[in-house]
């Protein structure tokens, strides 16, 4: 079936509540030919086809894009049957018609500063429920401040970094916080995230993605100081102004005896974890302090791989706020859009981090989040899947009511549960 609708029934200024849950579809997958779409979408046919709904009957979804072609494609490949609905960014009422259609969206694409906005407007603007796997800080911070009000308005929940952004470190310091509480009554007023482990490769879209926030930051420096505040996500007026630690350059962690080196998605995850503390009323304390690295080995390669990182990191974050070398890397060295690592790649993947929290009192606990897939795709896929099912199945609208949210403050506990049984993902607590 092909859907392909251009009218839109709901306009901007309707401010009454919707109602999404009696619509056509639980799931619509949009950007579905992209290449982390294509494996969401391959996951999602085999996982919806082996899991029914509480009827016995199959979930209903579909995939969307612009492209009929590449999407007839796509859908002769899938396992199970699946309806595609033709929307394009640029055609407001497409988009109006398919939002109107489903309960969440599953949006693949970005980058989201380019093409993200109007796919947010027509679900704040039609009640649709709303997640994907942004990295882009100030794009949210964006959204928030234009969408906010009104995504309260009609019911529209918005969740944005729900995929290795930022999943991982969101639940992880969620679980680390609610273990923290039943071993010792106190939450940890510092938590230390390190990336013991990873393997996984870089698509064209995340290098697009990257490209796009390098080239705001370069272009306007109100950008800058937006990208440099620990807080940029926190809304409320009293937003907590504590120091943030953050691992910049390479560091001797000597009570683990490792080298660090910066962890590029620190400046997304980061965020994400102190808003999930604003909008969980501040469970984790108005001094909470967050900060993410990578872990390296001790002795002098360990140091040496540390620099190296650090410099490659710095360097590579200069060129592409250059337009002359970031222009020359995009099209000569970075992996071009709809590539990335192959199937064995991401099923050789895997991930394991590590998350340090202590109390005021100096209780000390340890967990881990660990991966069985490669992160950025593999792994990202499944976390992608299990969050917009877990809104269209397991959060009503009385339980979490429309705005902003993260994966933590939305989800919580049920998202763990759905990640460890349906993404291969394993959230523990560990001895050291």
């Amino acid at each position: 079936m092909n859907t392909d609708i251009s009218k839109s029934t709901n306009s901007s200024g309707d401010n009454k509540k919707i109602n999404s849950e009696k619509r056509a579809y639980a799931v619509v997958l949009y950007g579905a030919t992209s290449f982390v779409g294509q494996i969401t979408a391959h996951y999602l046919a085999e996982f919806l086809s082996a899991n029914k709904d509480k009827s016995g009957s199959e979930i209903n979804w579909a995939i969307a894009g612009r492209d009929q072609e590449k999407l007839n494609e796509l859908q002769s490949n899938l396992t199970s049957k699946v309806d595609i609905i033709i929307a394009n960014s640029d055609d407001p009422a497409s988009l109006d018609a398919m939002t109107e259609q489903t309960q969440v969206i599953i949006s693949t694409v970005g980058p989201y500063l380019k093409y993200g906005e109007p796919l947010i407007k027509s679900c704040v603007d039609n009640g649709t429920d709303y997640v994907d796997l942004t990295g882009e800080a100030i794009f949210i911070k964006d959204m928030m401040d234009k969408y906010q009000e009104a995504a309260k308005q009609s019911g529209a929940r918005i969740v944005n970094s729900c995929g290795f952004d930022s999943i991982p470190s969101d639940l992880g310091v969620y679980f680390t916080q609610k273990q923290a509480e039943a071993k010792f009554d106190s939450a940890c007023d510092v938590i230390h995230m390190r990336v013991k482990a990873a393997k996984g490769g870089l698509s064209g879209g995340t290098i697009a993605s990257m490209a796009t926030i390098f080239e705001e930051v370069g272009q306007d420096k109100s950008r800058r100081k937006q990208v440099a505040n620990p807080y940029l996500l926190n809304d409320d007026k009293n937003a907590p102004n504590v120091r943030q630690s953050n691992v910049s350059k390479p560091e001797y962690d000597s009570e683990h005896k490792r080298w660090l080196a910066p962890f590029v998605m620190a400046s997304i995850n980061t965020r994400i974890v102190h808003r999930s503390n604003q909008l969980l009323g501040y469970e984790y304390g108005r001094e909470f302090k967050y900060d993410e690295a990578m872990w390296m080995k001790d002795g002098l390669k360990g140091k040496l791989t540390s620099y190296a990182l650090s410099a490659g990191l710095l360097g590579f974050a200069t060129a592409m706020m250059i337009t002359p070398s970031r222009e020359l890397l995009s099209k000569h060295v970075l992996p071009k859009s709809g590539s990335g690592p192959s199937k064995e790649e991401q099923e050789n993947g895997y991930f394991d981090i590590r998350l340090f929290g202590q109390t005021a009192n100096k209780d000390s606990i340890t967990t881990k989040v660990t991966g069985d897939k490669d992160p950025g795709y593999g792994s990202t896929s499944r976390m992608l899947s299990q969050a917009a099912l877990c809104l269209a199945q397991d959060i009503s609208k009385e339980e979490v009511k429309g705005g902003f949210w993260t994966p933590a403050s939305a989800m919580g506990d049920k998202l763990l549960a759905r990640l460890e049984k349906h993404a291969g993902l394993s959230f523990d607590v560990i001895d050291s």
